[in-house]
């Protein structure tokens, strides 16, 4: 018998389908020759002509390389051993799945209807790594029936989404950064422009250092991962955290090369990291306190920072980011950010101005300002 594979493929029909059937053009001309015992009664039951008939078998069988039937003139056509257990394996398969492409086919049709339905909406966020995220997702589907397609990036990478149109929302976190920040201001001004876009309000977290429980090395700042040559894992370029620990190695004087691993070891998920720490491949790592605490980590907190949702000022009225506003004002949303370590609610929901929600917007760094190296 030659090889062959297995293609699985579905139809839309306006009838409803039954139970778990599913038709397959050999098995179904298998069935009736078996249950007809000639071609001739098989293409009547089939309501295909003897030509039609004929001819498929013998393209089935050039096909698979096996014979499907023995005939003689006068005989009943018979199905030959071969496609004999054909027939009985593949309906031992079939029956022995039914349960299971019955959820199948209902689970598309479920989805279909959703799709009809024009009450239910989908948008896509690409959003910095966060653990509340997903909750709200839940909320919103649960609640006020709506899809978030919900891709994890890098803050940058994100805004970077969205100037493109390859979302309707973006999500990014920024710390308090009082008097400016050249390395926040470079990463997201490009991005972000005052009158097109509107911030939506959404949670406030604590972002710090994830050590390993008991805090052996007694690390209170990355000045003491600096001077005790702790094991240190970042996070990827690119990512909110990461922008974070820079700007904090700037405003404390303090070079990359100083910390051991801070360029050359990364991980891309506050949980990723958490768990390389929780293993034993580091000593310390940045992250939210949510994370730590879910690995049995303990945490030093650095700053508190906010996480906004953003989108074009003409978003504002779609209909599915109504639903997105509506699933953050609800008491379900702060029950969620209650049961997570380091996060509270700030504004979630509201409309806010890029120069209101960030004031060190308008900063303008002293021409001397220069990253550190």
């Amino acid at each position: 018998m030659k090889a062959r594979g297995v293609q699985l493929q579905y139809t839309l029909a306006t009838a409803d389908q039954r139970g778990a059937d599913i038709h397959n053009p050999l098995f179904d001309l298998l069935s009736a020759v078996h249950e007809h015992g000639s071609i001739q009664h098989a293409a009547k039951a089939l309501g295909a002509s003897y030509r039609h008939v004929w001819g498929a078998l013998k393209r089935w069988e050039e096909s698979l390389g096996e014979s499907l039937v023995t005939w003689a003139q006068g005989q009943p056509a018979r199905l030959t051993p071969f496609a004999e257990r054909l027939l009985w394996a593949e309906t031992r398969a079939r029956t022995r799945l039914t349960p299971h492409i019955e959820a199948l086919r209902a689970e598309l049709e479920r989805v279909l209807d959703e799709a009809l339905d024009g009450s239910q909406h989908v948008l896509t966020i690409f959003a910095s790594h966060d653990l509340a995220l997903p909750a709200l997702r839940d909320i919103a589907s649960q609640r006020h029936r709506l899809h978030i397609d919900l891709r994890f990036a890098g803050s940058v990478d994100a805004l970077q989404a969205l100037s493109e149109g390859r979302c309707l929302v973006a999500g990014f976190h920024v710390p308090p950064l009082e008097g400016g920040s050249p390395l926040f201001s470079k990463a997201m001004k490009p991005r972000l422009k005052p009158g097109l876009h509107k911030l939506i309000g959404c949670l406030r977290r604590a972002q710090g250092l994830m050590v390993r429980p008991g805090n052996p090395l007694r690390l209170r700042s990355l000045a003491d991962v600096a001077a005790l040559h702790a094991r240190f894992i970042n996070r990827q370029a690119g990512s909110g955290t990461r922008l974070l620990m820079d700007h904090l190695l700037q405003t404390q004087h303090i070079k990359s090369a100083a910390i051991q691993g801070y360029d050359t070891r990364s991980e891309d998920s506050h949980v990723a990291l958490a768990a390389a720490i929780a293993s034993g491949q580091g000593d310390v790592g940045p992250g939210i306190e949510a994370a730590a605490r879910q690995f049995g980590l303990d945490f030093v907190p650095l700053v508190v920072e906010d996480y906004f949702l953003v989108c074009l000022k003409d978003a504002l009225d779609h209909p599915a980011v109504l639903k997105l506003r509506q699933s953050m004002d609800s008491p379900d949303w702060l029950r969620a950010l209650a049961a997570l370590p380091g996060y509270a609610a700030s504004h979630s929901g509201e409309v806010l101005s890029l120069t209101q929600a960030l004031p060190w917007w308008h900063y303008r760094a002293p021409k001397s300002a220069r990253p550190a190296p």
